[in-house]
This record gives C-alpha cells, sequence and structure tokens, in this order.
C-alpha cells in the first residue's frame, strides 16, 4: 500500500533538508522497529530497513540517536535490494525515558509528535502522581500535552473525574472519552489532522490500543480485555507503531509502561506543576528551599491548603530523581552533551 507522506507530516522544510544533503536517497517514516530493522513507509508502500554504517556510528555513544517509531529517516537502496537507513533527519519533538539500567542512559518512545497524550484510565481509579509524571515527559519532549481519561462509561459522572484530573494539569486539555459510547470520540479525532501526528502514553489496560483501533475504524491494534473488578488484566500490545489514519495523519501506540524515569533537566518538570513554579516565584528569597524560611509562598498554600501535601511531595520527589539522574549521567558520561 502506498502512503501519502504529506498527510504523514512531510513538509517543505524536511524537503530542504533532503534536497542539500542527500538528494540521492528516499525519505520514509518508520512505522516500527523490530530488533533493530525499521518498518519504513514510503510513497512506494512499507519497505524493511536495517541501519546503515553512518548511522550505527552516530548511535555509537547514544542509543537514541537510532532511529526510532515516528522518525523521519532517509532510505538507500544497493545492488542487492538490501534497504539501509542513511540517516535520521533532526526531530521536532522526542519522548525519552530513563532506562532501567545501570548505565545512566536514555530510551526513545517517540518522536516527532505534535501531540502526546497522556491516556488514565476511569477505573481503576485514576493515578495522579502517574499523571504527573507522564506530564513531565511530555512536557520536556516538546510536544503539546493532553490528557484523555479513558472508560468513562464505568463512572457516572464522568466530569467530576476530569475535573479531578485537570487540577493535577495546569493548562493541560484533560479530554473524556468512551470507546464503548463513542463519547468524546471525535474532539480526540480533531487532535490528528493531516500531517500531525498524535502520541499515546500510559499504563497497560489504559485503552490506548483500543482508541488506536476507533480512530482508524478497524482493528489494527490487537486489545485483551481488563476484569472491571479490580482492573487488572494483561495488555497484548509489547510494541510501539505509527499507525496512518484514513482521514490523514497518524496516531503512535506505545506499550504499557510499568515505569517511566525522568532523566534530567526541570523544564519539563516546571512546566507540569506550573502552580508550583509560579508560586516559588513570590517567595521572598530567590533561593527558597520552601523548608522554614519566612515569606515562603508555597509553605503558606500548604498550610491555607490551596496546595495539597501530595503534590508537593510529589514534585519534590521528582525533582530528586533528576537531579540524581544528571549528577549520574555527567559522572558516567563527563563529556555527553
Amino acid at each position: 500500500m502506498k502512503n501519502n507522506l504529506t498527510a504523514l507530516g512531510w513538509d517543505t522544510d524536511r524537503a530542504a533538508h533532503l534536497s542539500r544533503i542527500h538528494a540521492h536517497h528516499r525519505p520514509g517514516r518508520v512505522a516500527r522497529v523490530d530488533r533493530g530493522v525499521c518498518t519504513v513507509l514510503t510513497e512506494d508502500g512499507p519497505v524493511r530497513a536495517s541501519c546503515g554504517g553512518n548511522v550505527l556510528a552516530a548511535a555509537a555513544g547514544d542509543a537514541t540517536r537510532l532511529p526510532g517509531v515516528g522518525d523521519w529517516v532517509l532510505l538507500g537502496t544497493w545492488p542487492d535490494a538490501r534497504v539501509t537507513v542513511e540517516a535520521v533527519l533532526p526531530r521536532r519533538t522526542a519522548l525519552i525515558r530513563r532506562t532501567a539500567g545501570k548505565d545512566a542512559a536514555g530510551q526513545l518512545l517517540a518522536a516527532n509528535l505534535d501531540t502526546a497524550a497522556v491516556v488514565e484510565p476511569v477505573h481503576p481509579a485514576p493515578d495522579p502522581a502517574r499523571v504527573e509524571r507522564l506530564l513531565s515527559l511530555v512536557h520536556e519532549s516538546g510536544a503539546r500535552p493532553l490528557v484523555v481519561l479513558t472508560k468513562t462509561d464505568l463512572t457516572p459522572d464522568p466530569a467530576a473525574v476530569a475535573r479531578q484530573l485537570a487540577a493535577v494539569a495546569p493548562e493541560v486539555p484533560v479530554l473524556p472519552v468512551s470507546v464503548e459510547t463513542g463519547a468524546g470520540l471525535a474532539s480526540l479525532r480533531a487532535e490528528v489532522a493531516p500531517g500531525h501526528t498524535l502520541g499515546l502514553l500510559g499504563p497497560s489496560g489504559a485503552g490506548k490500543s483500543s482508541l488506536v483501533n476507533a480512530l482508524a475504524g478497524a482493528l489494527v491494534m490487537p486489545t485483551q480485555s481488563i476484569r472491571r473488578v479490580d482492573g487488572k488484566g494483561r495488555h497484548t500490545t509489547t510494541w510501539r507503531a505509527l499507525v496512518p489514519l484514513p482521514g490523514g495523519g497518524a496516531v503512535l501506540d506505545t506499550p504499557g509502561v510499568r515505569a517511566v524515569g525522568l532523566l534530567d533537566g526541570t523544564a519539563g518538570l516546571d512546566r507540569a506543576f506550573g502552580d508550583i513554579a509560579d508560586l516559588a516565584l513570590d517567595c521572598r528569597y530567590g533561593d527558597c528551599g520552601h523548608e522554614a524560611e519566612p515569606g515562603c509562598a508555597v509553605r503558606a498554600a500548604l498550610e491555607s491548603g490551596d496546595l495539597s501535601t501530595r503534590r508537593w511531595r510529589n514534585w519534590r520527589r521528582l525533582h530528586r530523581e533528576i537531579a540524581h539522574e544528571t549528577h549520574r549521567r555527567t559522572t558516567r558520561h563527563p563529556h555527553r552533551p
């Protein structure tokens, strides 16, 4: 099946990059990566491509520079019909989490997302701390953040639950959706205009793959029902996949993540906790530690109840995590930017 690259996000800026540097290569977008082999969507249809030498050399010290789902790449075709990824075009956004290992490395979850939705189910009860952590990751990526509240048919008052989540997501739209009833799907489809990509990020069983299928109007991602009694069950999606939609645009589904570690950089965290960042600006001292200093606006908000203790503790926890990871990276890789 051929692909309209413009509908997937190919534009004049990316075309200019191609003409300047690699005019003899053809462009494509990575839809999936399996053990280092990429499935790339091109104008002539999907092709399988391995990484070329230049790409492998560039990623030798940083695995996040390898092609990932959502990347725009340039392909070369060899006399023996082999296809290789010869270059990864500059990413406009990158969703990167910390790996679970001890090497202080990062893992690319998705590239070139226009909007990244934190998907949180009504049942079992939404986890505010998880939403805050994932929103920090999204803000750091550069993508537009969105919260999608799923399975709203399982609660009598989805608007009330949405208001609760809005309290932990300052200035981020919260969209209640039900695949079962169709409620909210039209608003979600509006997030996937031609040339734009919507990414879905959330825990297993949140309903991400069901959303992809609903947006695509076909069964393109496998799903497995979750028990309604306790909300548990096994999710069958174990890979990241970019799915083109019939009306243009694409949606990127990620596997359910048990934990998302923040890597480094506090800009995303401060945007996710914008209310606390704004309070800190009103502290009497610029270097206020928000402990026992006089004139601390943060402590005043905690005492008045305007700022919840739970949210404050989570903000501090995530800041400590980022500081620890930044120290680890600079210690293990002192010359890495």
